[in-house]
């Protein structure tokens, strides 16, 4: 039987329909999953007459003691470290699982964990969750595995294109609500910088939480642990339902085999660290009060808890003001009722981000470099890191004795759409170490001029740009502009 014209035609007909559709659905995202956003959610009235700068300070010392984490391989091994000294409990949230063997080691840690009994509990974002490809074992063992549950937040979901903006962008480990970590590190080896490691290092910084009184309630770490509950119990966290047929037991089964093996031999290679008791005492500072700060669990725009708060407490700077941000994008929408009427008179702001050679978010710089002259012109001192390295770090420090450090970035996706956390420290000790730790960053960074050129400094040389990367981002600029609510 050959091809009939009625056959031919009955093609393409399907062929139109099949178009149709899809420019309805392109049409139907675009209104629901991106024009919807461009109108932010302001700040209420109620969140405002709850909110006062003084809930953050004490002129006590508190229960709670900290650590800084910069060094990104002691970042790393600080997590093997606390998962590895859990007796009950873990709660962890993480927005992506990246690259590399630190996830192995991570996840081997993890199943000691569960193997011994703590009751892990994991949630990833339900897009960026990383457990694909050569990964997909792991998923299968934490599917089987009776002492570890893990959920996805807010998974894909097509139909709704409005849930694609609501992303989970919290970082933290709580191991049985007396010892936490938080920052901005995802887990992959970029931001630990193991000794095989051989690209470019994305630096950040972590917080430990150690909660020197046991059972102290106004300890910190629970209102991490109420947070934690709130976003593990509610609806846009989905439990991951997988059945486990024969062939994926026997890729777990050898996946468990190979993180445990992987573990061991971490332990091996660092038998001090996991044998050796540290006085936590000695290494931490104490802390006055710590806060923890979140946005809101809901879809579509967020009120901007987070910014909100931290622009009030920075408002309330009495002598300078320390951003540290990948980038920073102050569009129109942070600003206006947030810090467009703040006249900062004697306080020193400094800011310090990536420069063009050092970032490797083309998008979100295309934003910041929008900005960059109205950031100098405002009279704010802006360096730019100028190495192979980035810096991914996301930290505030208000004059001499605040600092707020976690997952919130300096742009519109962290103040209106994301989940974010931040923990904010009142304590001398924590700005005084935090300062040692940033100088590292300060001496290989450019303060840049009036003119928008950079200051020369002895020993620190413009980090070359590849002239493809920086035609990609100033051309970016120009599209990005129309979409920057959503950086």
């Amino acid at each position: 039987m050959g091809i009939t014209v009625d056959g031919i035609r009955s093609v393409f007909s399907n062929i139109k329909i099949i178009k149709i559709v899809l420019l309805l659905w392109i049409l139907y995202a675009l209104i629901t999953g991106v024009f919807i956003f461009i109108k932010p959610k302001e700040i209420s009235i109620d969140f405002v007459n709850s909110f006062s700068v003084d809930d953050f300070y004490s002129e006590q010392v508190g229960p709670d003691r900290g650590i800084l984490m910069d060094n990104p391989l002691e970042s790393g091994l600080a997590r093997l470290k606390i998962i590895d000294s859990a007796k009950e409990t873990l709660d962890i949230s993480y927005f992506s699982i990246e690259s590399g063997e630190a996830p192995n080691l991570f996840f081997g840690a993890l199943i000691d964990a569960a193997d011994r009994g703590v009751k892990v509990n994991l949630l990833l974002d339900g897009i960026f969750y990383g457990l694909n490809g050569k990964f997909r074992s792991i998923l299968y063992i934490l599917i089987d595995h009776p002492n570890m549950n893990l959920k996805l937040y807010e998974p894909l979901n097509l139909l709704k294109p409005w849930t694609l903006n609501n992303r989970m962008h919290d970082k933290y480990i709580i191991a049985d609500e007396s010892v936490a970590i938080m920052g901005g590190r995802n887990i992959g080896d970029k931001y630990f910088a193991p000794e095989w490691y051989e690209a470019n290092v994305t630096n950040d910084r972590d917080i430990i939480i150690i909660n020197s009184k046991p059972g102290d309630t106004s300890s910190v770490i629970y209102q991490m642990s109420s947070y934690f509950n709130k976003i593990w119990n509610h609806e846009f966290s989905k439990p991951v339902k997988k059945r486990l047929f024969y062939i994926r037991t026997k890729r777990a089964m050898r996946k468990y085999e190979e993180l445990r093996r992987k573990s061991n031999m971490a332990r091996e290679e660092n038998q001090a660290l996991f044998e050796q008791p540290i006085n936590l005492m000695e290494i931490s500072f104490p802390i006055n009060k710590a806060s923890f700060i979140h946005n809101p669990l809901e879809r579509f725009s967020k009120e901007p808890w987070c910014w909100y708060q931290i622009t009030e407490l920075m408002k309330s700077s009495k002598e300078s003001i320390f951003i540290q941000s990948p980038y920073i994008i102050p569009n129109k929408q942070m600003i206006e009722g947030y810090l467009d009427r703040y006249e900062p008179i004697d306080i020193d702001i400094t800011a310090l981000t990536n420069s063009l050679g050092s970032t490797p978010n083309l998008p979100a710089y295309s934003g910041y470099i929008r900005y960059r002259k109205k950031l100098i012109d405002s009279g704010i001192n802006v360096y730019e890191y100028q190495s192979r390295d980035s810096l991914h770090t996301k930290s505030f420090i208000i004059d001499d004795n605040l600092l707020a450090v976690g997952s919130f970035n300096s742009d519109p996706r962290s103040a209106y759409l994301s989940t974010e956390s931040m923990l904010i420290i009142h304590s001398s000790g924590a700005v005084e170490k935090i300062e040692e730790n940033v100088q590292d960053f300060f001496d290989k960074s450019l303060l840049v001029d009036e003119d928008y050129s950079y200051l020369p400094k002895e020993g620190v040389a413009i980090e070359p740009v590849n002239p493809l990367k920086a035609f990609a981002i100033y051309a970016l600029s120009y599209i990005i502009r129309w979409f920057e609510f959503l950086l």
